[in-house]
C-alpha cells in the first residue's frame, strides 16, 4: 500500500500486537522540533538549556520551576502544554488509550495538540485504505475545512490551505463582502490515484453533497474511528433529512450540529439560516446491541455535522466517544 500523511511523524511510533500506536523517544523530539517550541535565537539561556536536555532524554522529569523561569510568556505556555501531554502519554500504554483518557476526562489543551492525534490515530485505523475519498474525508476528523457552493455542489476545502493561497481581496471586494477563493481542484474519480502523492498538501477539495461519494466517504471514516478506539461494531447511514424520526439519542459531530440537535431535541422548528448550515446527516445502528445501554439497545443514534455561520466546519471527533450510548469499554490501552 503507498503511504500518505507522511508529516504527522507515523513512522515514529511503535506498533504492537493489537495494532495500537506505541510512543517513542523520536516521536518525542518530533514535538521538540516545532516552532512553537524550538527556542528562537534571542531566547533566554534557560529555555535553550530546557530544550538542549529534552533532546537528550525527552522524557526526563521537569521542574515547575524551570518552566517558570522562561523569560517569554508564549514559551512558557508551549512548554507547559507540551510537558502535560508527554506526561499524560507517559501514564498510557498507548497513544489511543492516551487519547481515550484526554478526552473523557477533558483534559486541557489546544485544539492543535489533538488534532494531532486524531491525525496519528486515523492513520494507523486507515493503514491498509485504498479509497482517497476515504482518506480525504477523514481529514475534516483534524482539520477545519472552508464550505462554499459551487454548480449546486456543498465542497469542502482546507482552511488553512485556501488562506495561505487566497489572493489579496480588494478593498471594494471586502466592503461588498465578495471573497476571491484560490483554484482547489475537487478529489474526482480522475485525480483520486494522484491522492497519496499530495496528502501531505490538503490541496484537495472534496464533495459533501448529500446523496454523494464523500458524505457516504465520512460515514465510513466514522465506522472506522468507532471501531479502531472503541471496538464497537456499527453501521452509519447518510441521510438526506430529518424527518418523522423519533430522536431518542443524538451527537453534534461539532458545536454547530450539537446546537441544532439541541433544537430538534426540544422541539424547535429550524428555520432556514439554520437549516442551511447543516452539512451532514446520518443514522447509526450498533450490530452488536449487548454493547449499549439497556434503553438504547434497538435504536439509532443520529449524528448531526454543521457549519459555522462563516461556512467553517470544525469537527470535534471524541464526540463520538465519549457520546455514544455504549457501556464503558477499555479496549484501547
Amino acid at each position: 500500500m503507498m503511504d500518505f500523511w507522511l508529516s504527522c511523524g507515523h513512522h515514529l511510533l511503535d506498533r504492537d500486537a493489537d495494532g495500537r500506536l506505541g510512543v517513542t523517544d523520536e516521536f518525542l523530539k518530533l514535538y521538540l522540533a516545532r516552532p512553537e517550541l524550538a527556542p528562537p535565537p534571542d531566547a533566554c539561556v534557560v529555555e535553550r538549556t530546557l530544550h538542549a536536555a529534552l533532546l537528550t532524554d525527552p522524557w526526563q522529569p521537569v521542574a515547575a520551576a524551570q518552566i517558570a523561569a522562561v523569560a517569554d510568556a508564549d514559551a512558557r505556555e508551549n512548554w507547559q502544554y507540551m510537558l502535560v501531554l508527554r506526561d499524560h502519554l507517559a501514564t498510557h500504554r498507548t497513544l489511543e488509550a492516551a487519547y481515550l483518557a484526554l478526552v473523557r476526562d477533558n483534559v486541557r489543551l489546544p485544539p492543535l495538540f489533538l488534532d494531532q492525534l486524531v491525525q496519528l490515530i486515523l492513520r494507523n485505523a486507515l493503514d491498509r485504505s485504498d479509497d482517497a475519498f476515504t482518506l480525504r474525508a477523514a481529514e475534516l476528523f483534524f482539520r477545519p475545512q472552508r464550505l462554499t457552493v459551487h454548480d449546486g455542489a456543498l465542497l469542502a476545502a482546507d482552511q488553512e490551505y485556501v488562506d495561505a493561497h487566497a489572493p489579496v481581496t480588494s478593498p471594494l471586494a471586502g466592503m461588498l463582502g465578495l471573497q476571491v477563493a484560490p483554484d482547489v481542484g475537487v478529489l474526482s474519480d480522475a485525480n483520486a490515484p494522484g491522492y497519496w502523492e499530495r496528502s501531505d498538501r490538503f490541496d484537495l477539495a472534496l464533495d459533501l453533497t448529500a446523496g454523494r461519494r464523500g458524505i457516504a466517504a465520512l460515514g465510513t471514516v466514522i465506522v472506522r474511528w468507532v471501531k479502531h478506539l472503541l471496538d464497537v461494531d456499527v453501521a452509519v447511514e447518510p441521510l438526506s433529512e430529518l424527518r418523522d424520526v423519533a430522536l431518542t439519542w443524538y451527537i453534534g459531530l461539532d458545536s454547530f450540529g450539537t446546537r441544532i440537535g439541541d433544537a430538534l431535541w426540544n422541539g424547535e422548528e429550524l428555520d432556514e439560516a439554520r437549516r442551511s448550515h447543516v452539512v451532514g446527516l446520518f443514522r447509526l445502528n450498533f450490530r452488536k446491541p449487548h454493547v449499549v445501554i439497556e434503553r438504547m439497545a434497538s435504536e439509532p443514534v443520529y449524528l448531526i455535522l454543521a457549519m459555522a455561520p462563516e461556512r467553517v466546519l470544525r469537527m470535534k471527533p471524541q464526540n463520538l466517544l465519549t457520546g455514544l450510548p455504549v457501556r464503558r469499554l477499555e479496549t484501547a490501552t
